[in-house]
């Protein structure tokens, strides 16, 4: 990547990063319901730094005999029941998420779309799960590969919690809004945006040639 030609394609490796959030009836991807998916996609200014663009929200209707925990609709606050949530099958909530992500994927020249979540194995479960059910064959998304932002905060901000990783970002958070779908997709990728950003800022990209790595690391890595 040069600097008068930043591209979000080198600077993944080809993949697109798309932050994705769940809302479920459980932890059990495969057995529990999945009740709501956001997505956002992330571009990449003149500048090389990155910024959310397009989000996407679906309320999903709970799958045939899925559980549901009365804990997690505690937790959530969502009324699967509620006629006013607009539900859509999984099926029809995965195709909506799926192609803009592909359209996104060719617009930046990449190769696939990697996800990124706060506790990233959790949405990359219940995605995978709700995919197979839908016996979806064109997947975007990696399998098993994803960025965990609840691990990058810690590094950069020494926090794990989206919400106190958020406030050591300066990102306002409502733990009165939290627990939605789009809500906490919106934050984790702000936050995401913020980490990579303040990472080129402080020199980290694009790396070093190769002929300026210490020797000493350079012997290493041969």
């Amino acid at each position: 990547m040069s600097d008068q030609h930043p591209s979000l394609a080198l600077r993944f490796r080809g993949f697109l990063p798309v932050v994705i959030d769940v809302e479920t009836g459980g932890f059990n991807s495969q057995t529990d319901a999945l009740l709501e998916i956001a997505a956002v996609l992330i571009e990449m200014d003149a500048q090389g730094n990155l910024r959310p663009s397009t989000r996407i929200q679906f309320h999903v209707d709970p799958f045939p005999g899925a559980n549901l925990e009365q804990a997690a609709l505690d937790f959530t606050g969502i009324d699967p029941n509620n006629p006013l949530r607009g539900a859509v099958s999984e099926e029809t909530a995965l195709k909506g998420v799926f192609e803009p992500v592909r359209k996104a994927i060719k617009q930046h020249g990449c190769t696939r779309a990697v996800l990124v979540g706060h506790n990233s194995f959790f949405d990359q479960g219940f995605l995978n799960a709700a995919t197979d059910r839908a016996d979806i064959k064109r997947n975007p998304f990696h399998p098993f590969s994803s960025f965990d932002t609840a691990a990058l905060a810690g590094l950069v901000y020494g926090q794990t919690v989206l919400a106190k990783a958020c406030e050591a970002a300066g990102i306002r958070f409502s733990q009165r809004e939290a627990h939605s779908a789009l809500y906490d997709a919106t934050r984790t990728a702000e936050l995401f945006c913020s980490m990579v950003n303040r990472f080129k800022t402080l020199g980290g990209w694009p790396p070093p040639p190769a002929k300026t790595i210490p020797p000493t690391l350079a012997k290493a890595l041969d």
